[in-house]
């Protein structure tokens, strides 16, 4: 009895032992961030797994990825709020999922979606979009199932920033994980009322920007990181790199890990 207890004290310990020693993704250092993955130059469906991986075997520092939930309160990785034609929120998953992305994978669960990222990745942060429901009250539910969701994984070293157009689902975020890193997209928010609300970073469209030069350097001073989509040119590139944004995303990956060395 007093050996089979040692066992189990040694298995306990060695496992222990070994979910301390796990690696923890050191991400890129570069700017490029895969919008919706790195699709376009391999002509792989948008959100698919095949894009995120093509992310992770560039080396982008990140692979954005949309998110939204089904009438059946199930999470999955598409960006418009319908597919093949039905409205996402307003039908089941085993529904949507009768059509198979362009490459013949299925409808992405967010699951399965995150455990891709998670293998055979120590370089790529996932980074994921919350897309605000259509359906007063959900924002809250969505912020939430995602997050239990990421923590039932243990992939929260693996998300790299969530963002969203909603603020409140931002905030939820911070409320339910104030660890949590979050980026606003919405370029409605100075730097100064991002820092004050603990929001991370401001994930803007370029020509905001543009027209507010002087939030970049009030960015940086509230250490706000700077992230500008969707930026494809190479003059739109090279301004963001000129400017020390921190991010770019862009679907054109290459394009970006090609300038930005």
């Amino acid at each position: 009895m007093h050996k089979f207890l040692f066992y189990v004290i040694s298995f306990i310990a060695m496992s222990c032992q070994q979910q301390n020693n796990a690696t923890v993704p050191v991400f890129a250092e570069n700017k490029a961030i895969a919008h919706r993955g790195a699709w376009k130059t391999q002509n792989l469906p948008e959100n698919s797994i095949a894009a995120l991986k093509y992310a992770i075997a560039l080396n982008c520092t990140g692979s954005e990825f949309d998110v939204r939930m089904t009438a059946d309160s199930i999470l999955i990785v598409t960006h418009d709020n319908t597919y093949a034609g039905l409205n996402i929120e307003e039908n089941t998953y085993s529904e949507l999922a009768k059509q198979k992305l362009k490459n013949g994978e299925s409808l992405p669960l967010l699951k399965d979606f995150i455990k891709a990222g998670m293998t055979q990745n120590d370089s790529t942060a996932l980074i994921c979009e919350i897309k605000p429901s259509s359906i007063a009250g959900k924002n809250e539910l969505l912020a939430h199932k995602v997050v239990e969701l990421v923590a039932e994984l243990n992939a929260e070293d693996y998300i790299g920033y969530y963002i969203s157009f909603s603020y409140d689902i931002l905030k939820a975020i911070k409320k339910l994980k104030p660890e949590a890193k979050v980026q606003y997209l919405d370029g409605s928010k100075s730097p100064e009322a991002l820092a004050e609300d603990g929001i991370e970073g401001m994930d803007y469209y370029i020509d905001v920007f543009r027209k507010k030069p002087e939030w970049i350097a009030t960015a940086k001073a509230k250490n706000i990181r700077l992230n500008a989509w969707t930026v494809n040119e190479a003059e739109d590139i090279e301004w963001l790199i000129n400017n020390d944004f921190d991010y770019i995303t862009t679907n054109e990956p290459e394009l970006v890990l090609e300038l930005d060395n």
